[in-house]
């Protein structure tokens, strides 16, 4: 239990000074990417190849394991069907990534510098989720 408990915070550790070291965590840089018909900014395409060069592998080795290191088995999603509901949950989550330039990994990150309005921004992140609780 311990170790489960100091991978994670290890993990988002890394994970949230990833996006710090980044330029993820800044919404004008984000949306700077976005932008791809005015002054857009591709410097964030590189995050994406470094994420995908260390994800890739990492995908590979865990796919020859028989369990994860620290659980019993591996969780991974039965549902491959693209519906509606999917359809739906992308197209929100890209107008709010578009709108705001923050995506709720880096929205919990921002949280930690006092940036004006990331605790607005949780606060309605929490709700959507709270509300689509309720309403599934």
């Amino acid at each position: 239990m311990l170790a489960r408990v100091a991978v994670a915070l290890l993990s988002g550790g890394l994970f949230g000074a990833g996006l710090a070291v980044s330029g993820m965590m800044n919404p004008a840089k984000v949306l700077a990417f976005l932008d791809v018909a005015g002054h857009w900014d591709p410097s964030l395409a590189l995050v994406m190849a470094a994420a995908v060069a260390v994800a890739a592998p990492a995908f590979r080795i865990a796919a020859r394991r028989a369990h994860p290191v620290l659980a019993a088995r591996f969780q991974i999603p039965t549902n491959r069907r693209v519906d509606k509901s999917l359809l739906t949950g992308a197209a929100l989550f890209g107008l709010g990534w578009g709108l705001v330039g923050l995506c709720p990994g880096p929205a919990v990150a921002v949280l930690t510098t006092g940036l004006s309005g990331a605790l607005l921004f949780f606060v309605c992140l929490v709700m959507g989720m709270a509300l689509h609780r309720l309403l599934r």
